[in-house]
């Protein structure tokens, strides 16, 4: 198993779902976990399975579409911990619907929680990643990008898919810092596709039958211990790419 002891990872919208199951992962592995998010109670709760579990956390509010959030966020995980060697760049607000559905400010707002605030936060780390020799940046998209059929997924697509232009172009300009810069297109069992699933069952069967290995991921097991091997000396030239951990459905050529 990968050990993270001493690192210091910043995890945004960790309070539930995805973000948390990679909280608890990279904790378990040893690091020591920033939790971030809009949801005090939330946070507290996964500092908490953290500290049950023997692991390090605190928890800071932050409102990724704030910059002033973003900034203070990442001024605090270095005050109070001393460094920041992963960022993982989670917590999206989605717009779903038809290009005629979805409005103005629902079309703003994921992009403001998505690429602008991945944006502000991969340059809000770097220097700290740099004093610390490098470091690792993961940036969450999805496989609506390249779906097979886009209907009711524009919106959505097109915001995941400028966080891949994102990482790829970070991914150039800071490899001679030795930070390494992914994407990661999963596909788990978070509250957003339980309700997605419940409210869309004739959808959701339908999408299932595209997933070669039946399911979606545990959040923690599938999702988090990913990233934890992929923080590991192992992974080390590997960099700018995208990481679909969706169980064979996508085609990101």
């Amino acid at each position: 198993m990968v050990d993270l002891s001493g690192k210091v990872a910043l995890i945004t919208g960790a309070g539930q779902g995805v973000g948390q199951g990679i909280a608890l992962a990279l904790a378990r592995a040893g690091a020591t976990i920033a939790v971030t998010g809009r949801t005090e109670a939330k946070l507290l709760e996964t500092c908490r399975i953290i500290a049950e579990r023997g692991g390090s956390a605190i928890p800071i509010a932050c409102n990724v579409r704030s910059a002033d959030d973003c900034e203070r966020t990442v001024a605090a995980v270095v005050a109070q911990l001393g460094g920041i060697d992963i960022l993982v760049n989670n917590a999206q607000e989605v717009a779903l619907g038809t290009l005629l559905e979805v409005s103005d400010d629902a079309f703003t707002g994921s992009f403001e929680s998505g690429p602008l605030a991945t944006f502000r936060l991969m340059k809000c780390v770097h220097p700290h990643l740099v004093a610390r020799g490098g470091g690792t940046i993961f940036n969450l998209a999805s496989s609506a990008g390249v779906r097979w059929d886009m209907a009711r997924y524009g919106p959505y697509g097109a915001v995941k898919q400028a966080i891949r232009v994102l990482t790829r172009a970070a991914a150039a300009e800071w490899g001679p810092d030795n930070i390494r810069v992914l994407t990661i297109a999963p596909h788990a069992e978070s509250p957003g596709v339980k309700w997605w699933v419940k409210n869309n069952p004739d959808e959701a069967a339908a999408f299932f039958k595209t997933i070669p290995a039946g399911r979606f991921g545990d959040c923690e097991q599938d999702i988090g211990e990913a990233i934890v091997a992929l923080c590991g000396p192992e992974m080390r030239y590997l960099t700018g790419a995208t990481i679909p951990l969706d169980g064979g459905q996508a085609n990101f050529d």
